[in-house]
């Protein structure tokens, strides 16, 4: 990190205000290089910026952050030019021609990150914030950029820290004076962990959920009505709807609001067996991608006169949605409902040409996932990397707790668990999986 690098921190493209910002030692020079002096520092100054051949590049607010009151804890600038292509380029030329390096995706954070500014959770929820699209995701990205997940690791940690002193005093001191009973001291610690720790593997879910979208398939007989569904319930004509059965071959899928959370639709093929190679292959998908969903909404003609085939997979939380009620119902409609029912779905008889009908949908889809993701706070883990790094966690600790004989067993059981807790944070974590993290940044952040 000894090299000074600069990037646009603004979306390409026209725009009324760029921004391009420098981290590095020299970056003061680079300032007096462009800007003639460096303004007083965290005060906007307004400055002609010129290039080294003397050409005027632009009039630019230039603002001076110097180490380690700064972002990344390096010396920083920022240029804040008129937003056309030609300016940014032009002073992107001339921050080259000064020898400073074009950064790398989520480099500035990196190096926020290495200079102690942020610890990894946090930097994780600084990419969340920049990708939030929902109100929800906003506000986990807030409480994971702001450390919740970093105190609550550290209470966890400072647990452990003390079940594995006691557990250290009885190997190391056993014919000193120490309490006969240190060691079992430290199973209740190590208990209230382990119950701690499954608690926040479950919510992890929720946190995963909040960040990717909650997932919702529409699975059924072909021509049941689900590209219908999925076109009304998305206010455009996202999936082409023709009277030929398997017209839908792969899932589409279509991002959608709901209740301040972003949710995904799934359009899936038609669930029959057939000799086309395509469309079973679309079946198979539409099967799998089902199954992965938080919400199922088993699709039914209800104007066909035979019995529909159940689909696979479906729980009580599903939801069977009796489609074309503008139709004349006929076997299908009531057999399906009364199945569901015996399963413990909720039934819904709806037609997607109707305003109110589909209201009715929206309200009921808000409902599911307002119980999924709501809850009294927001999850402390948010990703898959901290839900199997607490599950790393959990384990090693139920396997102290089986270890009374063994003590040196148990204290190093403790001592891995604390590990596997601090790779959350990053206090010690592989450069691959650094490089991994970083790398899913937008360049300049």
């Amino acid at each position: 990190m000894n090299d000074t690098i600069f990037a646009p921190a603004t979306a390409a493209g026209r725009a009324a205000v760029a921004v391009v910002r420098l981290s590095g030692p020299e970056t003061h020079a680079a300032i007096r290089a462009l800007a003639g002096a460096a303004p007083r520092a965290r005060r906007a100054s307004l400055r002609t910026l010129k290039g080294l051949a003397g050409g005027q590049i632009d009039k630019a607010l230039v603002l001076w952050f110097p180490g380690p009151g700064s972002y990344t804890g390096e010396d920083c600038a920022e240029f804040h030019v008129h937003g056309g292509p030609a300016v940014v380029g032009a002073l992107v030329e001339a921050l080259a021609a000064l020898g400073l390096r074009l950064a790398e995706p989520g480099e500035f954070t990196r190096r926020a990150f290495e200079n102690g500014k942020l610890d990894l959770a946090q930097a994780e929820g600084v990419a969340d914030l920049i990708d939030a699209e929902t109100d929800a995701q906003r506000r986990q990205a807030l409480e994971q950029l702001g450390g919740r997940l970093s105190r609550v690791q550290a209470r966890w940690r400072d647990a452990l820290t003390q079940a594995l002193a006691m557990l250290e005093a009885a190997v190391d001191f056993p014919d000193e004076e120490v309490p006969a009973d240190v060691a079992a001291r430290a199973r209740p610690a190590i208990e209230g962990l382990v119950a701690e720790l499954d608690a926040a593997i479950a919510d992890a879910q929720r946190g995963e959920r909040v960040r990717q979208g909650y997932r919702i398939a529409l699975i059924g007989a072909p021509n049941a009505g689900k590209s219908t569904l999925l076109n009304a319930l998305a206010a455009r004509e996202a999936a082409i709807v023709t009277a030929t059965p398997g017209t839908t071959r792969d899932v589409i899928e279509v991002p959608l609001l709901l209740a301040g959370h972003k949710a995904v639709l799934g359009d899936t093929a038609g669930l029959r067996d057939t000799d086309n190679e395509i469309e079973a292959e679309g079946v198979r998908r539409a099967r799998a991608w089902a199954a992965s969903a938080d919400l199922r909404l088993w699709i039914v003609d209800g104007a066909l006169a035979e019995r529909p085939e159940v689909p696979e997979g479906l729980t009580p939380n599903d939801l069977c949605i009796v489609a074309k009620r503008d139709l004349k119902e006929n076997e299908a409609g009531w057999w399906a409902a009364e199945e569901a029912e015996r399963r413990g779905l909720g039934v819904l008889n709806i037609t997607a040409k109707g305003p109110n009908d589909m209201a009715w949908l929206v309200s009921t889809l808000e409902q599911k996932i307002t119980a999924a993701l709501d809850g009294a706070e927001p999850p402390a883990a948010t990703r898959l990397r901290h839900r199997e790094l607490l599950s790393e966690a959990a384990e090693r600790l139920r396997h102290a707790l089986t270890q009374d004989e063994r003590l040196e067993l148990a204290a190093e059981d403790v001592r891995l668990a604390a590990r596997a807790l601090d790779r959350i944070t990053g206090r010690i974590d592989p450069e691959a999986v650094l490089g991994r993290i970083f790398a899913t940044f937008c360049i300049g952040k």
